[in-house]
């Protein structure tokens, strides 16, 4: 008989305790029916044969308990003839259930409470069975389960966290707790915040993708504003931080349809099972505290779950997943602001109260402005082509290319000979030697010489236009 490792076995003795056949088991865990069968047999399960199903002796339990191991079959039979000649383990802890019940916590979280706080020697169904004779059990609603490949999804998004003392005003406040769920593994990652922004839905995924040790190809997100711009099943938009956030990290995003949560359930049941188990009822003092207590239960109670879908340990099926992620690029990502900014007559920009020179023909048009500590960049807003990338400015300052500038003198010495055309002498009076010495271009006050183009604008205007300017 060939040797299992202790993972295999707990695999072929759970699919077993579901009635699989021996033929079932063979094909979806590639181990002989042969050697099934032997593992089965030790462990005192009956073996369903091929087309058996029914005609056999009923099966001794019909789902797989999530707790961490499993004990021997002649062990839990011992265990459930003593309780139907006794009372449920639980009787002597009814006023904390009751008491965590009315919190609205759910039998795991209880007894995990349990296990930690007060040494309870018993298992997962013993809690859950006391909890449903308490307040009765309803029917499960199908689900549609969606399989995907090791690395290759993701699935995102925001829950209401825990009450969390604000350092700034001393009161308690809201949290909001950001989930990211792998999708073959189940695998999540959990983190609390105060606030949310486009910069800090990136900052999240790019320590999740740390904590994780790479990223997957593709993260399914919610249509929130952080993510997504304009919501569209063809064509959304996506918020620019975030799409170059995974653009660096080689990851898609694929927006779910409106109102479509069905598409990245595996994330909103990782949100609902961190609400309702171990954050149900918590305050912290500190935000520093609650993700400490949230990283304690992650590693000790979610990974080492058996999860209901898969029927394997989560920490398990990561370690398969983990080969598979994406490798992190050697340096982070460097973050930027982003705005919309309209060309203003002189050609600039203004960001921060800096002028930065746009390409010629975009006069009193928007363009797309991303700046950081160093550098702005102005972009096309249509095709997001590269216009102009500056050095930054100090307040105040302009920042102008070298052609803009040539563009600038030619547009100003056609104004200037037009000016003096048409105002005559008075031009001469204007143009003293110190406004001759000046370094500001014609191409600044192109409101002035444009009316006097149009032959509708007389020399007094003009005159009191470029006064005015000066």
């Amino acid at each position: 008989m060939n040797v299992l490792s202790e993972e295999k076995k707990q695999q072929v003795l759970a699919l077993g305790r579901l009635g699989w056949s021996l033929r079932r088991i063979e094909r979806t865990i590639h181990i002989r029916r042969e050697t099934a069968a032997t593992y089965l047999r030790a462990a005192s399960i009956p073996v369903r044969p091929a087309g058996g199903w029914g005609r056999g002796h009923p099966k001794p339990a019909i789902q797989v308990s999530t707790d961490s191991g499993h004990e021997d079959a002649s062990v839990a039979k011992a265990r459930n003839l003593d309780r139907t000649l006794s009372a449920s383990a639980c009787e002597p802890y009814r006023d904390f259930i009751e008491a965590e019940l009315a919190k609205g916590r759910n039998a795991m979280a209880i007894w995990q409470d349990l296990v930690d706080g007060h040494g309870f020697p018993e298992k997962y169904a013993s809690v859950k069975r006391f909890v449903r004779k308490l307040r009765g059990s309803a029917a499960p609603e199908a689900r549609v389960v969606i399989e995907t490949a090791a690395g290759e999804e993701a699935q995102v998004d925001y829950g209401t966290g825990p009450m969390v003392r604000d350092p700034k005003t001393g009161k308690y406040r809201r949290t909001r707790l950001f989930v990211l769920t792998l999708g073959y593994s189940r695998k999540a990652v959990r983190f609390l915040v105060f606030r949310s922004s486009a910069r800090v839905w990136a900052e999240l995924h790019e320590q999740a993708f740390r904590r994780l040790g790479g990223a997957t190809r593709v993260v399914v997100l919610d249509n929130l504003r952080e993510g997504v711009l304009t919501p569209d099943i063809y064509e959304p938009t996506l918020n620019p931080l975030y799409r170059d956030v995974l653009q660096h990290y080689g990851v898609t995003a694929l927006p779910c349809r409106v109102q479509d949560p069905d598409r990245k359930g595996k994330v909103e049941s990782g949100v609902g099972h961190a609400q309702k188990t171990p954050l149900k009822g918590q305050r912290f003092e500190s935000l520093e505290e609650g993700q400490a207590y949230l990283d304690r239960w992650e590693e000790r109670w979610a990974d080492t779950r058996i999860h209901g879908t898969t029927k394997r340990q989560v920490a398990a099926m990561f370690a398969e997943e983990r080969p598979a992620l994406l490798p992190l690029p050697l340096e982070p990502f460097r973050y930027y602001q982003y705005g919309e900014r309209a060309v203003h007559l002189d050609g600039c920009v203004e960001v921060e109260a800096a002028y930065y020179g746009a390409p010629p023909g975009w006069i009193g048009r928007h363009v797309q402005v991303q700046w950081n500590a160093t550098h702005v960049r102005l972009l096309n807003p249509v095709t997001g082509q590269l216009l102009r990338e500056h050095l930054r400015q100090e307040r105040g300052r302009h920042r102008i290319h070298n052609e803009e500038s040539t563009s600038a003198r030619c547009v100003g010495s056609y104004m200037e000979s037009t000016a003096k055309s048409r105002c005559g002498a008075s031009w001469a009076c204007w143009r003293s030697p110190k406004s001759l010495a000046s370094p500001r271009p014609m191409m600044l006050v192109p409101w002035l010489w444009r009316p006097a183009l149009a032959s509708t604008t007389s020399c007094a205007v003009i005159w009191n236009g470029i006064r005015n300017y000066r």
